[in-house]
């Protein structure tokens, strides 16, 4: 007795379609913007939240204030470098990461398109979906190390020769969940490795 997937190729449709708007909003707000800031032929970006040597400082009045609420304000190392007229290698540099993050994500976004088009044909267990995973998995685990490096390398090339060389530190900070997605995403393309495998074995056996 055969049974009835839930999954139709008007979902697949739909699927691929979110999957095509992710893609063209991250080429256009995370590519195409940030690139025509560099250029000159928008407003770019011009300001890079960083971390301190010393905790910022809040106005006295402000911390008056706030305390009499019952309420208190922890000083953070947090603070926002603002470049006033940066130069075409200032705004290349504040650039960069948003630029270099967003084209590893259409890479991502590219890939789950390629894998959704296999679920018209109700088949996703196939060699190429495996090995699709498997540099999405990698793409995911190289942007969560370059994210962090790239944005604390320009932002160390942004303060040389400054006042504020010396003020900021070399901080680069790494999330865990997404090294963690990494690796699942790993070991789902060796699942479909070893299905297609199987499978393949199998094949004309039954």
């Amino acid at each position: 007795m055969g049974t009835k997937s839930w999954w139709s190729r008007t979902d697949s449709r739909l699927l691929e379609a979110a999957l095509g708007l992710a893609a063209v909003l991250v080429g256009v707000f995370g590519v195409l913007l940030p690139g025509l800031g560099v250029a000159g032929l928008m407003d770019p970006l011009d300001t890079r939240e960083v971390e301190t040597e010393a905790a910022a400082r809040v106005p006295d009045a402000v911390a008056d204030a706030v305390t009499g609420q019952g309420v208190t304000l922890t000083g953070t190392h947090g603070a926002d470098l603002v470049l006033a007229g940066p130069t075409l290698s200032q705004r290349l540099l504040l650039a960069l990461p948003e630029i270099a993050t967003s084209l590893l994500l259409l890479l991502v976004l590219a890939l789950l398109l390629r894998i959704a088009r296999t679920l018209r044909d109700g088949d996703v267990f196939v060699p190429e979906n495996a090995r699709r995973l498997s540099v999405i998995g990698l793409t995911v685990l190289a942007q969560s190390v370059l994210a962090p490096l790239l944005t604390a390398c320009t932002t160390q090339l942004l303060v040389s020769g400054t006042p504020m060389d010396g003020e900021i530190p070399f901080s680069a900070t790494f999330t865990g969940a997404y090294v963690l997605l990494a690796f699942l995403v790993l070991a789902l393309g060796e699942v479909f490795r070893r299905g297609t495998r199987l499978r393949a074995d199998t094949a004309g056996l039954v």
